[in-house]
């Protein structure tokens, strides 16, 4: 490990959705608007959307949920044909609009806006050399480093360059919408850590974190964005073009965005998640099956596992049958995400209820996508129990995690992940099942058709691929030198 900080990981990270748009003839707003309503689940915090009409920038930036953060009149207001717009879920940190996005800078070559999604590991040493030349700073996040570094490359440099200097100076994970007066870029960290896609509609196009939000507003995928490439959108949608500013010999796709994070319905990478997601329950079959009564999902995080498991187990001659065992109250928002534990602990018992008929003295496998914390998956085995089933032996489509993320979410301390110091056996145990079985890190890349090395499997091996301070790394890799500042400071 080198001796420099390890940027603002026990500050606000910048993990959640970004979009961007250039469209002829008509307003950015409101289909970027759309496109932020189908990335509310990457974030829940805050929404904005920035537009430039070609003379001046127009921007809002609320917190709240999408829905909540924009009136007709705020979408009215945002004129202009490009645009790009945001959405952020909470984190450590600083949790108020400081850190909303889109981040704005105005200077003397124009206007920019950026949106990030993902984790510098070296914006401290970037914000203190760029204090030290008199930058002001007014949010203790990573974008704002991000933003103040391309803005000052761009007084000496053209567009293109001004993007390169600045992706070889940031170190860690980035999906980033930037719009430099009218002009809308995306780009993607060299690792392509974090998921971004290139999209066409009718009258443009657009660059989005999932192709979900392509899908909104009528837009086919093109492709995703490679891993150090740079897209510029062509103003008044004509086109886009693309420059691979930095390569790398391995990727660091981020698996969890194929088990968790992302919608079902969106392409990363290649693969549709929800197919991904059925491989994985396939998976799991081959691995760990169990003969039960029933096999159910965790609505709706282990809906799809729980169909290829089944769809397997079936196969292979067992007569299991595929059922809804719990009921969710939608209106009731995700519990991972939820910023402390009283909240996500009272949030199970208000967002599931079992059905008595499919559990009441039958042998269950439950099958969810994860355990991190290890409270809602005792809650939910008890509520099985407490409601008649005889067994409830858990399938889980991931790894054990046993280590925190750094790169785009939030998942908790060592201390409060519940695999970072226990058994498969003593976790089972601990929820109180009568069998509990992971998914293997082998199982993941083969249903990804990776290679394990190009994966970031950071969380479930403790092995990142960036250089991180007080973590292992599974590659060689060092910390950009940041011109002015010594990695030792």
């Amino acid at each position: 490990m080198s001796g420099g900080r390890a940027g603002n990981l026990e500050k606000p990270t910048e993990k959640c959705g970004v979009v961007g748009a250039s469209l002829a003839g008509r307003d950015a707003a409101r289909p970027l608007y759309y496109s932020l309503y189908a990335l509310q689940h990457r974030g829940q915090e805050s929404a904005g959307i920035v537009t430039h009409d070609g003379f001046q920038q127009h921007s809002h930036v609320e917190m709240g949920l999408v829905g909540d953060a924009f009136g007709e009149d705020d979408i009215d207001g945002l004129a202009g044909s490009a645009g790009i717009g945001h959405v952020r879920y909470p984190t450590a940190g600083s949790v108020d609009k400081s850190c909303a996005q889109p981040f704005t800078v105005s200077f003397k070559s124009g206007s920019l806006a950026l949106s990030h999604n993902g984790n510098l590991v070296n914006s401290d040493e970037i914000r203190d050399e760029l204090a030290g030349k008199g930058h002001a700073f007014t949010s203790d996040g990573d974008t704002e480093v991000i933003a103040h570094d391309l803005a000052r490359n761009l007084l000496e440099e053209d567009l293109i360059r001004a993007v390169k200097r600045t992706m070889n100076r940031i170190h860690g994970s980035y999906s980033l919408a930037i719009m430099h007066d009218d002009t809308v870029l995306g780009v993607r960290d060299p690792e392509g850590n974090r998921p971004l896609v290139i999209g066409e509609v009718e009258d443009g196009y657009v660059v989005a974190s999932e192709s979900a939000a392509i899908d909104t507003i009528d837009g086919e995928l093109v492709r995703d964005v490679r891993p150090g490439e740079l897209v510029v959108l062509q103003p008044d949608g004509e086109g886009f073009d693309t420059y691979q500013l930095v390569e790398r010999e391995r990727t660091a796709h981020c698996f969890f965005e194929h088990v968790y994070f992302a919608r079902p319905d969106s392409v990363i990478d290649g693969s549709l998640v929800y197919e991904v997601r059925r491989e994985l329950g396939r998976k799991l079959w081959e691995e760990s099956g169990i003969e039960t009564d029933v096999v159910m999902p965790v609505p709706d995080s282990g809906r799809a596992f729980a169909s290829g498991y089944a769809e397997a187990a079936q196969e292979d001659g067992s007569d299991v049958e595929f059922a809804e065992g719990m009921m969710k109250n939608r209106y009731v928002g995700r519990t991972f995400i939820m910023p402390t534990q009283d909240e996500r602990e009272r949030a199970v018992r208000l967002k599931l209820n079992p059905i008595k008929s499919t559990v009441e003295g039958r042998t269950v496998t439950l099958i969810d996508d994860s355990i991190v914390r290890g409270t809602t998956s005792t809650q939910l085995v008890q509520l099985l129990k407490d409601c008649g089933a005889e067994e409830v032996h858990m399938r889980i489509g991931a790894p054990p995690i046993v280590a925190p993320c750094y790169m785009g979410i939030n998942m908790a301390t060592r201390g409060e992940l519940i695999a970072s110091d226990k058994s498969v056996g003593d976790i089972r145990d601990a929820i109180d099942a009568d069998s509990l079985a992971y998914l293997s890190k082998e199982a993941i890349a083969e249903s990804l058709e990776t290679e394990k090395g190009d994966l970031c499997l950071g969380c479930v091996t403790g092995e990142y691929p960036y250089d991180i301070d007080d973590e292992e790394t599974d590659r060689d890799v060092t910390r950009p030198v940041i011109e002015g500042a010594s990695s030792d400071d």
